[in-house]
């Protein structure tokens, strides 16, 4: 018979699911049932319920949810501290991925090691992976991959370094360290990740012209991963996006630190597509691209404690690349500090799209030499040449822009760009304070919009 504390802890956790559970029983059944619905190829994966690759960027996840007019608390989450205590109170195996044969000098490949140690922690009654400290780990591309007997913790003490040998990517040209089908996750322990990138980024044709678009490396990942924490990490360097959540459900992402030269090129710091109820607090990001990128079938998300910069800013979207259907719904970033940033707070879809971007919150904002601070964008276009006019579009509605304050880089520092056949609707712009950088007026450009203003705005828009 199992020990009482045992029986005390287990059923801890069945009320922490019962009153946590905010996703379907259906879904859950569905995590277990994916085999047949993605295969894996050498440049990725191809979803066939929803017509996503893992190849291209935005996803192609066609579905669509009830919109409530309030953005929800996030719900759920609480679970994974109680795993975390847990772990620590009762005998978690330690499973280092030197006791496996890693050497953690930087040159020698321990990919096999790490492979090893994966599979003990993985199949063990509650584990802690341990990467050591002090150590610098070189680390081919990885896939840790579940379900895993029981819940998991891996901490990160020390250096995880990529390849930088393009070769050694042949198998899946997408992704470099990888969690997939995973519950019950906690990822932290202070170290870091280096993807090692600067040979991707002088391949680009971003960066050179003359060389042909090719895909590059997500540094890490995590795909269907259900009860997650990541927090208290740097990741650094990234081949191509630094951290992506594709297909997760109940996420706090904190105390992360991601970084990237700000000419390198597609570096988004954190990218979430087809998420729900996350988190993400307390970081810093600095890189090339948006430092956080909100993609189709993304819902119930909350910011909050974002530094940003450089980098391209807080984007939602693209949405609706390649005529597609996109939801992106109930966001909430509140309490962001943006400094040089190319973009502000921006939601960018695509002529041709369909479907929505709702419930969106923006608040409590300081924004410091930003190109533009305000911009919604659907009319996106990322081709050489004019994108072809179209009459459908993804509809944006119910955003809120309360609070936000500081100096444009630019004349323009509101600018609504919106479609004539599908109008923005339900925008409010509240306590907006907007100048030079030198105190000087800027403008506000405002085409297709419903437009609501309250409290002191500034800049206005003409003929409100």
């Amino acid at each position: 018979m199992a020990p009482p504390k045992y029986i005390f802890h287990f059923t801890i956790i069945v009320i922490l699911y019962l009153i946590s559970a905010s996703f379907s029983l259906e879904d859950d059944v569905q995590l277990n049932n994916d085999v047949h619905l993605y295969n894996h190829d050498r440049d990725g994966y191809y979803d066939q319920e929803t017509g996503y690759d893992s190849r291209a960027y935005p996803s192609q996840f066609l579905s669509s949810d009830g919109m409530s007019s309030d953005l929800p608390d996030i719900v759920g989450i609480g679970i994974e501290s109680y795993l975390e205590k847990l772990a620590a109170d009762t005998s978690a195996k330690t499973v280092s991925v030197q006791s496996y044969g890693a050497k953690g000098d930087g040159k020698s490949d321990d990919t096999k090691a790490f492979e090893k140690a994966w599979e003990k922690a993985c199949s063990s009654s509650g584990a802690v992976f341990l990467v050591p400290e002090n150590k610098k780990y070189l680390v081919k591309q990885i896939t840790f991959e579940g379900p895993c007997k029981a819940a998991l913790t891996v901490q990160i003490a020390g250096t995880i370094l990529a390849s930088n040998n393009r070769e050694d990517y042949k198998e899946d040209k997408r992704h470099w360290l990888m969690f997939e089908n995973i519950k019950n996750l906690v990822v932290g322990g202070g170290g870091v990740i280096d993807g090692n990138g600067k040979i991707w980024w002088e391949n680009s044709c971003k960066i050179d012209e003359s060389k042909p678009c090719t895909d590059a490396p997500t540094a890490l990942t995590f795909y269907r991963v259900k009860q997650l924490t990541v927090k208290d990490l740097k990741i650094e360097n990234a081949q191509q996006i630094q951290v992506s959540f594709e297909r997760c459900v109940n996420v706090v992402a904190s105390d992360l630190r991601v970084t990237a030269p700000g000419d390198s090129p597609n570096t988004d710091g954190v990218h979430i597509t087809r998420t729900e109820n996350m988190q993400l607090s307390s970081s810093v990001i600095e890189t090339g691209d948006d430092c956080v990128s909100i993609e189709n079938g993304s819902k119930k998300l909350k910011i909050t404690d974002l530094t940003c910069g450089p980098g391209h800013g807080i984007s939602i979207g693209s949405l609706g690349d390649g005529n597609s259907e996109a939801h992106v719904s109930d966001v909430s970033v509140d309490g962001a500090k943006l400094s040089g940033t190319m973009n502000g707070v921006r939601i960018k879809t695509y002529q041709g799209g369909s479907g929505s971007a709702s419930n969106i919150k923006f608040k409590n904002i300081d924004m410091k030499n930003v190109e533009n601070p305000i911009i919604i964008d659907q009319n996106y276009c990322d081709q050489a040449g004019p994108c072809k006019q179209q009459k459908s579009a993804v509809q944006v509605k119910n955003v809120v822009y309360e609070n936000i304050k500081g100096t444009s880089a630019t004349d323009v520092a509101i600018n609504f760009d919106c479609s004539k056949n599908h109008p923005c609707q339900d925008i409010v712009l509240k306590d907006i304070k907007l100048t030079g950088q030198d105190g000087e007026k800027v403008k506000a450009v405002c085409k297709n919009v419903d437009l609501e203003e309250s409290g002191t705005v500034s800049p206005r828009c003409p003929n409100n």
